[in-house]
């Protein structure tokens, strides 16, 4: 075992160094870092996926779009289209990313572009659409610009602490770069966020308060760098088809589901919820459908025919425009959108203020 560890450190030592110079070039600022004059909001994580980037996107926009004229930008992973894209609710995700595309058609009064030139992309929405606010997605990494506020996640059930640098482990970036952070969240936390609510305000800072002392140890924190604790909240499923969607199905207490997506535990801890889930079909993140793909999942659907077919809100996106999908299919498919939410009310209140303030 001693001799595997070994081996692992020598293997992912010239990544390690990497990555080591990189950040200290930009810290020295002998790698430039551009600011700009409007706030700039990053939202990102050191580890490979699961975070629950695009929920805690999707909730700033919610928190910020009645003061500011908002814009999201991001790489658009996996897109097929080249530089700079401002998405549009009509597009298929191929040209922009199944991610954009889920915060464009949520909020489609936002400005959502994507652009491998992050800067670039800041400074055509501030020139195209006057925008007066930018959160930009999945860019914790993307130190070619210096954000107003840096917020870190980190999911509660996948530490950073102890994991190794990929390919061996998850991390893509080093655990010492938490101290680049404005702000800390610890995502998709458990029941203690069963306390939020003003009749259980008290308990509930008390839980976070005994959180907190352990994950500051745990990720190497300042006193100074503020920490948050957030849930997932999930909604009633909705179809991916609506104009063919058989509604009965919607009140079907059996169900069968599929997912592409970094980390499915919480979507399957809600599912067993509400129904009798029969079959569960699991794929790699942003996984774009194949014929075989869909044949896999209708022939899981003919296996169970009173059963709901459910996926997550994200894989809906690469959904909606897959040929592959059948008319028996489309009848019963839906999604469960998911959001989030700061436990406590006093919590939020104080994010709130950071992310308006840290600006």
């Amino acid at each position: 075992m001693a001799s595997t560890g070994i081996a692992s450190k020598t293997l992912l030592f010239p990544y390690w160094l990497t990555l080591a110079i990189r950040n200290k070039l930009y810290d020295r600022n002998v790698f430039k870092s551009e600011r700009f004059d409007i706030p700039v909001i990053s939202v990102g994580n050191i580890s490979v996926g699961g975070t629950g980037k695009t929920p805690h996107t999707e909730m700033l926009v919610s928190l910020l779009k009645g003061d500011y004229r908002v814009a999201v930008i991001s790489r658009g992973y996996k897109r097929k289209s080249k530089g700079y894209h401002v998405v549009k609710a009509t597009d298929d995700f191929s040209q922009c990313g199944d991610e954009p595309l889920q915060i464009k058609r949520k909020f489609p009064d936002v400005v959502v572009a994507v652009c491998k030139d992050r800067a670039q992309a800041i400074r055509k929405v501030q020139e195209e659409f006057g925008v007066n606010l930018v959160i930009l997605d999945d860019a914790y990494q993307h130190r070619k610009i210096t954000p107003s506020c840096n917020i870190l996640l980190v999911n509660y059930n996948r530490t950073i602490s102890g994991d190794n640098l990929l390919p061996i482990g998850r991390l893509r970036d080093l655990p010492s770069q938490t101290k680049r952070a404005d702000a800390v969240i610890i995502t998709k936390c458990p029941d203690f966020g069963q306390f939020d609510g003003a009749e259980n305000e008290e308990k509930g800072l008390e839980a976070i308060a005994e959180q907190e002392k352990y994950w500051r140890k745990n990720l190497g924190l300042r006193d100074d760098q503020p920490v948050f604790f957030s849930t997932a909240e999930y909604c009633q499923a909705v179809p991916v088809f609506p104009g063919i969607c058989n509604v009965r199905y919607l009140y079907s207490k059996f169900a069968v589901a599929f997912t592409g997506i970094a980390d499915d535990r919480l979507f399957r801890s809600q599912l067993v919820s509400t129904h009798q889930v029969e079959e569960v079909l699991k794929f790699p993140d942003h996984k774009n459908f194949s014929r075989s793909d869909i044949k896999k999942i209708e022939a899981m659907a003919r296996r169970q025919k009173e059963a709901a077919v459910i996926t997550t809100e994200k894989d809906s996106m690469r959904l909606k425009s897959n040929k592959y999908v059948s008319s028996e299919l489309k009848e019963r498919l839906f999604a469960l959108p998911v959001g989030c939410r700061i436990i406590t009310a006093a919590k939020r209140e104080e994010f709130l203020r950071l992310i308006k303030t840290n600006k």
